[in-house]
Parts: structure tokens; C-alpha cells; sequence
């Protein structure tokens, strides 16, 4: 039998098929999404109605959507959308945020109710903006999905007959969901919102949410519950207790497994479930990949040769450090901040240097992002670097020297679709545990000298930036 899984993210739709019992590749898709902040919910139903055509669900017996965290879906009561989707990546709502915050009692009222002090990626602080900002869209608004919720209850039948579902992984990063309760907190949403909206019911990790019934698509019998796209990429890759997944894509993220929850008053750590039953303490970074996409266009390089000049001069860059914020940043919670380029001389301005410069960066925020999560008590065996800057020759020589322990490199995949994939041949089987689909035994571990300079200087520079210095 053959599984689907769907990886519907902020740039694009990707779709892998799998046989359901070994993991065994069988084929692949994707199509793009237009770039933004925000999106009409239709531009990924079209996407996802792309990589399932010419045949590609063909044989398929189960099919699972994994999507980003976080957006904002509001829908009215005949189902229809509302306005675009607000995603993770939009910080308009930062100013939210900090009222919500407020109104509890503060970061340990937040972190204590749901595992999470708000920040404007979060569901909760969208919510409070739209209902400020737009009260026309506001009131017509009655029920509220994720991403991944949305298109899970289009494949199943949308508003002619789909149940709106989600899981505890996904749920958990909207800020009114406990993962440790295991429950709505629906007087979160309300003192947001100012009114009660409807949420979808949080199914089992290995249930199903019924049969395809979208027009244009193969009849499947199961569609698994799905889930947020970080929460796939641990299921993807069999990640356990004791590891922690450093990723580096659109944001950068670093996310454990662990037995019990977490409630960080912080707010560096956001208290997540996991797609399994356990749970996803996890630390994200607006800024990983573009981080080096920026630099090398500013460089006039592609990325290949900016990774090369990277590796030609030494740790620390000749004394340059850069913070990467060149989208605002969400942890810290900074999200007004830009990027700075800090130690500048006659000598280290060259293309290797600040090459080197904006590698050690954007690791640096990452390897802040492991320590936050030790400092949680989250028990670290091992790091698995991921993603699509994880595949530069540089960040993976670096890397071991920023994190300061050695860092395993699986083979590159589709890990958020593989994920989902996973957990769809999980709803099929209807087994206690997902099906065991291989390890990252095989993968590469790269090792090197800690470099502790860079770090602090890394963090002088960030203290100078938010005058804690």
C-alpha cells in the first residue's frame, strides 16, 4: 500500500508517496506559493491540487497534511474565508502581544496556562489584532482554523460535510490550547477575541479524519488528522527523547521531544506538543536560511561560492559579528529590530569575513535557541541538523563550533512530508506506535574545536542592540 504525505509551508506545497510499511520512496511534487506575510487560503488548496494531478495519488490508500504553525484562518458561518490568512511570519500583531501579556499578569500567568508567553507569531495575538484592527472582518467571523486544519477539512468534504479537525501539536501553538491540560483554553480566546469562536476538535495523534471527498481527487479512505510542520519534521525524521533538531529554513528552529511539558516565563521557549503524544518545547528564530540568501546577493554570489569564501577565513570572522535580524526577530522578541553588522575595520571588510560573518550569526542565534532549551531541563543526546541551509558545506563545518557539540547530518529530504506521510500510514495501520520507517544511524556527524569568542561577542553585540549591555 502507498501512503501520501503534504508539506504545505510558506514558500510552496510538496507532496511525497511512500509505501506505508518500509518508508520506501515511490514519488514526488511540489508547486509554489506567492510570497508574503499573509495569503488567500485558496492559493494552497490550488498548490495542493497541483502536485496531486497527473497521477500522483495514484495507488495512494491514506493521505496526511502537515502545514507552517500559527496562521490565522477565520472563516464565517457558511465556511467561507473570511480575509488572508495572517502567517507566523507577520508581526503586526506584536503590539498585541504585549497587551495580552499584560492582561494575564504577565509572561508566568501566559507560560504557566499554555506553555507559551505570546509573541505576534501566535494564533492568540492575530486574533486580537483583527478583532482591533478590522472589527468589520471581525464580526463576521465565527469559527477559527490553522493552516494545516484548513486544508485537512477541504480534503474531507469543507462545508459539505467535513468535520474541522486538528491535533494537539498543531493546536498547541495557537496560544489558547494547553498541552499540559490537554485542552482548549477557550477563555484565552475570548478575552482576545472578545467573543467566543468555534475551534476545530482535537482528534487522537493516529486518527483519522475521514475519506477524501474534494471534488478532483481520488476517493481515499483515510485522511490522517495532520498536523504543524515542526511537529511532522520530528516524526519525519524518528526523532526521540534526548534529541533536539536544530532547522534551518524560512526561520530557523530548534525543537526537542520530551516526556513532559514545559512553561518557560521567558518566553524563549514555547511549550509545544509533539504528533506523537509527547511533547515539542521548541525555540524559533525568524531568520536562518535568507540569512545567508541575503548575504550572498549582497556579495553578488551564489550560495555555493559564499559558503566557499565563508570556509576561507577563520573563526570569528577577523572580528566581525552579525546579528541577524534582518526580518525582525521573534526570539528575543525583538520584532522591530534589523540586522547589524558589528566590529567593522579597514581589514575584515572583505567577502570571506563577512561571509564567515553571517554563517556564524545565524548559527549563533540557533545555538542560543539549544541553550534555552537545556535550560529547561530538556535533556540533549544529540543534535540533528536539518533543512535547506543545512545542506551548505559551511554551515556544516561551522556549525560544531557554534553549537559546541557534535552535530549529525541526515541525508537531505522532505522530513515535513515524510511526516505527515508517516502519520498517515500510522492512521491506516491503526497501530499503538507509528510505523518504524528507519533511523538517521547512516547520517554524517561532523565534529570540531568549540569557538566560545564567537558566542560572546555574539552576545555583546545583541546586548548593545536591546541596551542590556
Amino acid at each position: 500500500m502507498l501512503v501520501a504525505g503534504v508539506d504545505s509551508s510558506t514558500q510552496g506545497t510538496k507532496i511525497v508517496v511512500r509505501r506505508a510499511d518500509t518508508g520506501e520512496p515511490v514519488r514526488a511534487a511540489q508547486a509554489p506559493h506567492p510570497d508574503g506575510t499573509e495569503i488567500d487560503p485558496r492559493h494552497w488548496w490550488e498548490a495542493l491540487l497541483a502536485v496531486c494531478a497527473d497521477g500522483m495519488l495514484e495507488g495512494v490508500s491514506a493521505i496526511g497534511v502537515a502545514a507552517q504553525q500559527h496562521g490565522m484562518v477565520a472563516l464565517d458561518s457558511a465556511g467561507e474565508v473570511v480575509r488572508p490568512a495572517l502567517l507566523w511570519n507577520d508581526n503586526r500583531s506584536a503590539g498585541a502581544a504585549r497587551d495580552l501579556i499584560a492582561e494575564l499578569g504577565g509572561p508566568r500567568a501566559w507560560a504557566q496556562a499554555v506553555g507559551s508567553v505570546p509573541v505576534a507569531s501566535l494564533t492568540v495575538t492575530k486574533l486580537r489584532w483583527l478583532a482591533e484592527h478590522e472589527p468589520a472582518n471581525a464580526a463576521r467571523a465565527e469559527r477559527v482554523l490553522l493552516p494545516h486544519d484548513w486544508l485537512t477539512w477541504r480534503l474531507t468534504g469543507g462545508t459539505g460535510g467535513g468535520e474541522a479537525l486538528t491535533d494537539r501539536g498543531d493546536a498547541s501553538g495557537t496560544g489558547y490550547y494547553s498541552p499540559a491540560e490537554g485542552a482548549y483554553r477557550t477563555d484565552l480566546l475570548r478575552a482576545a477575541f472578545g467573543r467566543d469562536l468555534a475551534t476545530p476538535r482535537v482528534a487522537g495523534p493516529a486518527d483519522t479524519a475521514g475519506p477524501v471527498r474534494a471534488a478532483g481527487l481520488p476517493g481515499i479512505g483515510t485522511v490522517s488528522v495532520g498536523t504543524g510542520d515542526n511537529m511532522a519534521a520530528a516524526l519525519g525524521l524518528g526523532a526521540g527523547p534526548g534529541d533536539v533538531v536544530v532547522s534551518l529554513g524560512t526561520s530557523g528552529t530548534a525543537f526537542a521531544v520530551a516526556e513532559e511539558p514545559t512553561a518557560d516565563p521567558s518566553g524563549l521557549v514555547t511549550g509545544f506538543a509533539d504528533a506523537t503524544g509527547r511533547f515539542l518545547p521548541l525555540v524559533c528564530t525568524l531568520n536562518a536560511a535568507r540569512v545567508l540568501d541575503a548575504g550572498a546577493r549582497m556579495l553578488g554570489v551564489d550560495l555555493a561560492e559564499f559558503g566557499r569564501l565563508a570556509l576561507e577565513a577563520p573563526s570569528g570572522a577577523h572580528g566581525l559579528t552579525l546579528l541577524p535580524y534582518l526580518d525582525g526577530e521573534r526570539t528575543p522578541n525583538l520584532p522591530d529590530a534589523t540586522g547589524r553588522l558589528d566590529g567593522l575595520t579597514r581589514a575584515n571588510l572583505t567577502p570571506p569575513a563577512i561571509a564567515r560573518a553571517f554563517v556564524e550569526g545565524m548559527l549563533c542565534g540557533l545555538a542560543d535557541a539549544v541553550d534555552a532549551l537545556t535550560a529547561q531541563d530538556v535533556p540533549v543526546r544529540r543534535v540533528l541538523l536539518i533543512g535547506g541551509a543545512a545542506r551548505s558545506a559551511a554551515v556544516r563545518a561551522i556549525a560544531p563550533q557554534i553549537l559546541g557539540r557534535p552535530v549529525v547530518v541526515p541525508e537531505p529530504g522532505e522530513y515535513v512530508a515524510d511526516g505527515a506521510a508517516r502519520q498517515a500510514a500510522w492512521a491506516l495501520a491503526g497501530t499503538a506506535e507509528p510505523p518504524e520507517w528507519g533511523s538517521t544511524a547512516a547520517a554524517e556527524t561532523y565534529e570540531a574545536d568549540p569557538a566560545p569568542g564567537v558566542r560572546e561577542r555574539y552576545a555583546q553585540a545583541r546586548a548593545a542592540l536591546t541596551g542590556t549591555a
